[in-house]
């Protein structure tokens, strides 16, 4: 089945469109979920590196590192802290409980001191103190601490009632044997004292931001207890992320440290929900659904639209092509763009035009060719008719003589027969070149001669069979010089006046004028006589036509001057013709005056 151009496109348009939307839809649900969430992990990761460089800078600023965790949480929609090298958070002082340490043997170096506990680490961030706890200002406690770098660091704090405060993350580690060896390793002391004040915020939306989310918080805790359990734990951390799982949402923990201005460690911590990247992705996928759509049918019409543009111009190449293969070359491509199409188009004219002149040139060859051949075929005709009767004559004169009659006569029939013989020399030459002129292959050679002067001299010649006839010859030629064939012209010049002294009665006038009509020059030779019948004027110039059946041939000529002055004329591509005038006939032709 053959299938047009234009649903060759469409198709081809719609399946390549078609792929590229299904590229970018697996893309989209494939890869874009990966890429978004490396993409972002990357940015978060080099700003935290940025993050620390900018808090070294800081020198210990408060104002200025809660202003570059501000930035950090606008940037990149997540939580940054620092803590110092034990775990604790940095620059927090708003939940927070005192213990007046009491004078005890347990309490050595910290006796009668005020220690101060934040609270971030022993109670839960989104509860906060319980208001009915017997922990309370004046209450007796006693506190297990984390010896380490000269630095205590409590882990719970305990009434005689048994209710505490405490880090589980780091008590459910401590087993009774673990923490016999840390007691007697000096590690971990127990401290008892007072409480002096209470200070609590953690339950507070309105604290420190990244002190109220739990789940921060709660990393932040293990990766205190971690770094105070691990005694083979470095100093220092490469940046490290950690992927975790809370609510059926992703999180990222990242933890990097860094070296203070006074060579301290401080760890910078960040978190991060991945929950707007599954937003987004889950939006884009629900989005796409109505973009592919709407995505389809706009290829569909676009792929339409598209196919019937580029395919219409080579429709009409089409269109054009097929009538030329037919020989009509009446229509030209209508297509001038400025491109290849436009290209070819303009060539298909181009061609479409040279075959058509080619065409004609062969056309004319050809007409020439029958010419040629209708020629042959004449002057075949007209020799073998025109030769009977010459023929005929002379086969008549060699009879009579043969049988002896009328022997006195022998001269008689010998000169008859000479005279046939001439005139059909005379006839066979006119006719040759009557070919020739009608072959279209004769090319006439053009001279600057005078006119007037050869028409007198061909009247002079002319003069005995005038005077034979008693004709009176009345001549007006101005002196003017013509561009033409001056024998042909002469040729011509005869065969009128030969054929106006035939036809002009004994005593009869003949008119022979050069009249001079701006570029042109007016040749006419008139003859007083009978008219020629209006259906015989034009059949004048045919070979062997007599005008007047009766009169013998022996009266008239071969039969072809006229047809011979005819192609002469015709060559010359000059005006001639024969009209009646009031008393006679007149003959006429037109020559090109020198300038």
């Amino acid at each position: 089945m053959r299938i047009g151009i234009v649903w060759k496109l469409f198709l081809l348009t719609t399946i390549l469109c078609m792929l590229i939307l299904a590229t970018i839809y697996l893309g989209q649900t494939i890869f874009f979920k990966q890429y978004y969430e490396n993409r972002k992990l990357y940015n978060i990761e080099t700003s935290i590196k940025k993050f620390g460089e900018d808090y070294v800078k800081s020198e210990g600023n408060v104002t200025a590192i809660m202003k570059l965790e501000q930035d950090f949480y606008r940037s990149n929609n997540a939580l940054i802290t620092t803590l110092d090298s034990n775990g604790n958070l940095q620059n927090v002082s708003d939940s927070f409980v005192d213990v007046k340490i009491s004078n005890s043997p347990y309490n050595k170096e910290l006796a009668n001191t005020v220690l101060r506990i934040p609270l971030y680490n022993l109670v839960k961030v989104n509860e906060g103190v319980d208001p009915n706890t017997t922990i309370r200002p004046g209450t007796k406690v006693m506190i297990i601490a984390i010896k380490k770098n000269n630095s205590y660091i409590p882990i719970k704090i305990q009434a005689n009632n048994s209710s505490y405060w405490g880090n589980e993350l780091i008590l459910k580690q401590l087993n009774p044997t673990s923490l016999k060896l840390k007691f007697a390793s000096d590690t971990m002391v127990m401290l008892d004292g007072i409480i002096d004040k209470i200070q609590d915020t953690t339950g507070n939306i309105d604290s420190n931001f990244k002190n109220t989310d739990m789940l921060f918080m709660e990393k932040i805790k293990k990766f205190q207890a971690n770094l105070l359990l691990n005694e083979q734990n470095p100093s220092l951390v490469s940046m490290r992320s950690t992927e975790m799982i809370y609510g059926n949402v992703k999180y990222y923990m990242f933890i990097d440290s860094i070296q203070d201005r006074d060579g301290s460690t401080v760890y910078v911590c960040a978190i991060a929900s991945l929950q707007p990247v599954d937003e987004a992705v889950q939006m884009m996928n629900e989005y796409y659904g109505y973009l592919v759509v709407l995505a389809m049918l706009l290829i569909l019409l676009v792929s339409f639209y598209y196919s019937k543009k580029i395919s219409r111009p080579l429709l009409q190449i089409n269109k054009t092509t097929e009538k030329i293969a037919n020989l009509n070359f009446s229509e030209l491509v209508p297509i001038a763009s400025s491109d290849e199409i436009g290209d070819l188009s303009k060539n298909i004219n181009r061609l479409s035009k040279t075959l058509h002149s080619y065409i004609e040139k062969l056309h004319l060859d050809i007409e020439k060719e029958k010419q040629l051949e209708r020629t042959r075929k004449e002057f075949i005709s007209d020799v073998s008719h025109e030769l009977k009767t010459p023929l005929s004559i002379m086969k008549s004169c060699v009879s009579i003589l043969k049988d002896g009659v009328a022997y006195d006569k022998r001269e008689h029939y010998f000169e008859a027969m000479e005279k046939e013989v001439d005139k059909m020399n005379l006839m066979i030459v006119d006719m040759l070149e009557l070919a020739r002129f009608e072959s279209g292959t004769y090319k006439m050679e053009m001279d600057i001669f005078e006119i007037d002067r050869g028409v007198e001299q061909i009247c002079e010649q002319l003069s005995h069979k005038m005077k034979q006839k008693q004709l009176q010859v009345q001549l007006q030629l101005p002196s003017v010089e013509v561009i033409a064939n001056q024998h042909r012209i002469e040729q011509v010049i005869t065969n009128f006046i030969t054929n106006a002294i035939r036809y002009t009665p004994e005593r009869g006038h003949i008119y022979i004028s050069l009249m001079i009509e701006s570029e042109w020059v007016k040749v006419s030779i008139e003859n007083k006589g009978a008219h020629i019948s209006e259906a015989q004027l034009d059949k004048v110039w045919d070979r062997f036509y007599r005008v007047d059946t009766s009169r013998k041939r022996e009266q008239g000529g071969s039969g072809l001057g006229l047809a011979i002055s005819k192609n002469i004329l015709e060559l010359h591509n000059v005006p001639y013709g024969v009209d009646n005038t009031e008393n006679g006939v007149l003959f006429y032709f037109y020559l090109k005056k020198r300038v």
